[in-house]
């Protein structure tokens, strides 16, 4: 029987679907509804181009097992595009979005090739999150916070190294373990390892 589910995201291979419980198949679909939803969400600082969209349209089909590696580590969880989306409307209910952000527009940054787009996107990134009273001010200490303002003399792609890490370290021991103990989160975990449970015993 050929699959009636495209781009399935708990089966990998759709053949036999009709085998599955019908309770899995929705699970199945809800899950890839909602990260779905976090995939396409606008409000993040990073740009997502065409070829991003088509990137993660086609590990649609993995998004079951990518949702159970987010609690493996910080690290994992950062890997994964749609989990950043997941992570960021998390922190959106703690009005504290602010941090990952930071560490968006640092990774971006790092990136830049030209030396005159490099001090305009410093300065851009110090005024927006780290001077003191940015319209979206990180929490770095005083320190972390003069030391950033000094490397902006002379900008590099590693100006923002100290206070990006520190944003890191705060959303890592703080944020992310909230992160994994949300109701939102451990409802997609269910999902996912009832679905996964279903298409092992299924195969």
């Amino acid at each position: 029987m050929s699959c009636w589910l495209p781009g399935c995201p708990a089966l990998s291979i759709c053949r036999g679907s009709a085998a599955l419980p019908i309770t899995c198949l929705e699970r199945a679909e809800d899950l890839k509804t909602r990260l779905g939803i976090l995939l396409h969400k606008p409000e993040l600082g990073h740009k997502t181009g065409s070829s991003s969209k088509l990137q993660l349209n086609s590990r649609q089909r993995d998004s079951p097992r990518e949702v159970l590696e987010w609690r493996e580590s910080f690290d994992q969880l950062l890997k994964s595009k749609s989990g950043i989306n997941a992570f960021h409307t998390f922190l959106k209910t703690e009005f504290s979005e602010e941090n990952l952000d930071f560490w968006l527009a640092c990774e971006d940054f790092k990136k830049t090739r030209s030396k005159t787009k490099l001090a305009s996107k410093a300065n851009r990134i110090f005024e927006e999150f780290v001077q003191s009273e940015a319209p979206r001010e990180v929490n770095i200490d005083h320190e972390t916070r003069e030391l950033t303002r000094k490397n902006l003399s002379g900008a590099t792609s590693t100006c923002f190294n100290e206070a990006q890490a520190k944003t890191r370290t705060l959303m890592e021991k703080d944020s992310y373990p909230r992160f994994l103990k949300s109701a939102s989160y451990q409802d997609m975990t269910k999902q996912a390892t009832s679905c996964s449970t279903s298409k092992r015993s299924h195969t």
